[in-house]
């Protein structure tokens, strides 16, 4: 749906998974979308040399985040909000659960 407004559906993906899961690094954002790495390790190259956003280094992998001094950060971050209440519900619950650690060994599911 913004892919008009940023000119690729991968940009697009990037933004609304670093913002819904307030981080990411590659691997990551192209398995959960089911796609190749390149195409979204190169759209990341793109906003981190824009400044959109910033990458730490973790080990041997890169983590990226929204830059918080991109002049334009808080619209942007209102803009993907937005667009979120317009997924499917399914697809926004998948989105913003952000479960990280792993679960307790013998905690009954």
């Amino acid at each position: 749906m913004l892919e008009i407004i940023f000119g690729s559906k991968n940009k697009e993906r990037i933004l609304l998974y670093i913002f819904g899961r307030e981080q990411g690094y590659a691997r990551e954002i192209a398995r959960y979308y089911e796609t190749d790495f390149s195409p979204i390790q190169n759209q990341l190259d793109k906003l981190e040399f824009s400044g959109v956003l910033t990458s730490n280094q973790f080990g041997r992998t890169r983590v990226y985040v929204l830059n918080p001094r991109y002049p334009f950060v808080q619209e942007l971050k209102n803009l993907l909000e937005k667009a979120i209440t317009f997924l499917p519900r399914t697809d926004q619950e998948k989105l913003l659960g952000n479960r990280r650690r792993p679960r307790r060994k013998g905690k009954p599911l």
